[in-house]
């Protein structure tokens, strides 16, 4: 008899997956990057005015957890996910306050399932000019 496989590659499980990601970059938590974050992760900041790799999310992390972070808070809203195959792609709105004023992002997530496991492996970001919004 065939046994029925579980797999992470759910909408279900993917929404609650990125909304761990934006918790872990609220409350940085370098474990959460260490274990979900695929070994060649890729983010790209605005107009790829900064690009990180798993390396400088997982040490940033570490440096803002010992008590640098100034980020206030970080909500979603908008996230749609779309699923083919091993491959969900999210995207959505990400309001973020550092002061002095919130900026709004439009984010476009990959998430891979390998052996088991949802692996975030892209993430691409892009701040929303004030009078687009």
């Amino acid at each position: 008899m065939a046994s029925a496989q579980t797999t992470c590659m759910t909408e279900e499980n993917i929404k609650l997956l990125d909304a761990k990601w934006e918790e872990a970059n609220l409350h940085p938590d370098p474990d959460f990057f260490e274990s979900t974050l695929g070994e060649e992760f890729v983010w790209v900041h605005n107009h790829v005015s900064m690009v990180d790799s798993k390396g400088t999310v997982v040490e940033g992390a570490k440096k803002k957890a010992a008590g640098t972070s100034n980020t206030r808070s970080r909500v979603q809203r908008d996230v749609k996910v779309a699923i083919t195959g091993n491959t969900a792609v999210v995207t959505g709105i990400t309001v973020v306050d550092r002061g002095p004023e919130p900026t709004t992002y439009h984010f476009m997530r990959t998430y891979v399932e390998i052996g088991g496991k949802c692996l975030l492996i892209g993430n691409h970001t892009m701040a929303i000019p004030k009078e687009e919004l």
